[in-house]
């Protein structure tokens, strides 16, 4: 299987190239990606418990699903085949804001990103990829928020980063 590629951009979001994934990782390169946040009715987040084979972060807690889009591809359809692909379901998604963020990871690869955050709703059990995904759970946002300042070791370092741009959106914003 090929290497992705990543789409790079400058800080308006605009396409300035493509790049293997973990070269734009090393390198630590502005590029494109999303978060998808799936929340049911009783508000809950579906977290996702990345699978332990993967080759940074494994077995941390993260949002629904994330990657980054294909040449060609909308935020909301590249959100679609990645939550599909990693959860098993398909929703309607909703783009509510982006911004950049940087962090690095103990292996010395960086993610800097200018990530689209989506939102979508979802009352069922999801069928895992078991590939990406080890484990998943629904957790009430405030329960998270107090989750990640308890035990902030048990998730992703873009999440801790992602969550706290979601909770102050949900604050300003009714959805």
């Amino acid at each position: 299987m090929t290497e992705e590629n990543v789409i790079l951009v400058n800080q308006n979001d605009e396409q300035i190239g493509l790049m293997p994934k973990l070269e734009a990782h090393e390198k630590a390169l502005l590029h494109r990606a999303f978060s998808v946040f799936v929340l049911n009715e009783q508000n809950e987040i579906m977290l996702q418990q990345r699978a332990h084979q993967k080759y940074h972060s494994p077995l941390l807690w993260t949002n629904t699903c994330c990657s980054h889009q294909r040449e060609g591809e909308t935020n909301i359809e590249a959100g679609s085949r990645r939550l599909f692909e990693e959860m098993g379901f398909k929703t309607d998604l909703k783009e509510l804001f982006h911004f950049i963020y940087k962090a690095p990871f103990d292996n010395g690869l960086t993610e800097h990103e200018l990530d689209h955050v989506m939102i979508g709703y979802y009352n069922e059990d999801p069928n895992i990829n078991t590939e990406e995904v080890e484990d998943w759970k629904w957790m009430k946002i405030e329960d998270v928020k107090a989750d990640i300042e308890k035990q902030p070791e048990i998730y992703t370092v873009w999440f801790k980063i992602i969550f706290d741009e979601f909770y102050h959106y949900l604050e300003d914003h009714k959805l």
